[in-house]
Formats: structure tokens, C-alpha cells, sequence
């Protein structure tokens, strides 16, 4: 039976791996490492990083293969977009791990961040075992994600004293708000600075781009105060290194802990 591990690798830093995650890379035989072009070739070559300071006295290869992108036609319905290109990294995915995982090979996908937040991975694999062309197990490895390592770089905690959480997306923000009956929000995936519509919310921000890599830029303070600033230094960062990867934490200002 072929065995798959989706290992989460934290948010950057080779240091944020667990222990549990350098045990999984040393019993991979086969690593999937799925390439977004040249823009993102410094996480392609992490995950390089990552293997060849971690793996010890144990032979493997490494299977590089195009990653499809997401349609960002004009109009086109988001989740409609994002099933299609699920669908699409389906067929990769299968491709990758009928071709190039032998019977009784272990084969790694090594995720950004955590595998439960936000990634697709292991809703992919489920998709492919449901339609029983191929048969494999598979182990999830939990990582450092962005949300934690953003706390820990600001020195804050994610929520106040018996308080929820809560943690979305910039789409969701934008169409809704600051989130009801929280005092804190996560916000990920926002393309299009969604905080800067909630002017006036008495709002304290902590925001982080490349978190945990050495491009790592952190800014924190009242919404109203920075959110300008934040707009123009994200926008230098995206330009000059071609991507951005931000995270950030709206809490509201007053509460006590």
C-alpha cells in the first residue's frame, strides 16, 4: 500500500518545524513539491532548505510538477473558481502519485503553514480516494501556522480572557465587517486590504507579511493610525518581491484582558 504525509512545515522559518514533522520527512521516500513559478521560487526552494537540514542517512527524490492557478476572470464566482482548481489539482496530484510513488513507497506533501488552514490538501486526497481509482493511506502532520506565528512575533495573544476568536478571510470582512459578538479577529487571504473599510471601528491592528521568513515585515498600532502606512509598505513589498503572504489581528481597543 502506498503511503502519503501531508506535513505541515510552519510559516518560514525551518526552526518552526516540529518534532513530529522531522520524524515524517525522514520516513518519506518521495517529496510532491508543487511549483507556483518563478515569483514563489523561494518557497520551492525552502522546502529544498527544509529536507536537506532536517533528513539524515536516508535517500529520497524529490518530484517537482506545475501547479495550476486559480481563474480570476472578471465576474467568475470565487468558490466556483476555487472547486475548478481544486479539480485541477486533483488530476496532478493523482498523476504524481501514480507515476512517481512505487508499492510500499511513502510519498510527502510539504504544506505551508498548517494543513488544516486553508489549504486543500487534504480535501484532494479525500477526493481522490473517494473515487477509488487509486488506493493509499495517509497521516496529516500538524505545523506552525501563520496565525500562531504572528502572535508570537507581536507578543500577543489571539484572544482576550474568555473570549472567542475569530478567524476569517478579506472577502468575508469586506462584505460583512468586523465579525459580531468578537473582540478579536484572524484575517488571511485579504488581496485587497479589507481593514482599510473600517475606519472609525476603534480597532488595534498587528499585521505581518512573510512571517518568519528573512522578508518577515511587522507593523502594529491603531487602525485609523497605520492602515495607510500598511497599505503603502504592502504594496512596495508585493512589487519587489513579486508575491505577498500577509496575516493579521484586529482587536478591539478597550477591552479588558
Amino acid at each position: 500500500m502506498k503511503r502519503i504525509l501531508v506535513i505541515g512545515i510552519g510559516a518560514g522559518d525551518p526552526d518552526y518545524l516540529t518534532v513530529q514533522a522531522i520524524n515524517a520527512l525522514n520516513a518519506a521516500d518521495v517529496f510532491f513539491v508543487m511549483d507556483k513559478g518563478a515569483a514563489k521560487d523561494k518557497l520551492v526552494a525552502l522546502r529544498k532548505e527544509i529536507c536537506a537540514r532536517f533528513i539524515k542517512d536516508h535517500d529520497y527524490r524529490m518530484v517537482e510538477a506545475t501547479s495550476p492557478e486559480r481563474r480570476r476572470d472578471e465576474g467568475i464566482d470565487y468558490k466556483a473558481a476555487v472547486d475548478e482548481l481544486n479539480r485541477d489539482k486533483q488530476a496532478v496530484f493523482e498523476r504524481l502519485i501514480e507515476d512517481e510513488l512505487g508499492a510500499g513507497q511513502c510519498g510527502a506533501f510539504l504544506v505551508w503553514g498548517d494543513p488544516s488552514l486553508y489549504d486543500s490538501t487534504i480535501r484532494i486526497l479525500d477526493a481522490i480516494l473517494a473515487e477509488g481509482r487509486l488506493a493509499f493511506d495517509f497521516e496529516v502532520i500538524p505545523g506552525i501556522s501563520s496565525v500562531q506565528a504572528l502572535a508570537a512575533k507581536h507578543r500577543v495573544p489571539l484572544n482576550f480572557i474568555g473570549r472567542p476568536v475569530n478567524i476569517t478571510t478579506g472577502r468575508r470582512l469586506a462584505e460583512g465587517g468586523f465579525p459580531h459578538d468578537v473582540d478579536s479577529a484572524v484575517v488571511m487571504l485579504d488581496a485587497q486590504n479589507a481593514y482599510t473599510q473600517l475606519e472609525g471601528a476603534d480597532l488595534d491592528i498587528y499585521w505581518g507579511a512573510y512571517v518568519g521568513t528573512p522578508d518577515e515585515i511587522l507593523m502594529s498600532g491603531p487602525l485609523d493610525a497605520v492602515k495607510d502606512e500598511i497599505v503603502r509598505v504592502r504594496a512596495q513589498a508585493r512589487e519587489a518581491n513579486g508575491w505577498i503572504m500577509d496575516t493579521y489581528l484586529l482587536r478591539k481597543r478597550g477591552v479588558k484582558e
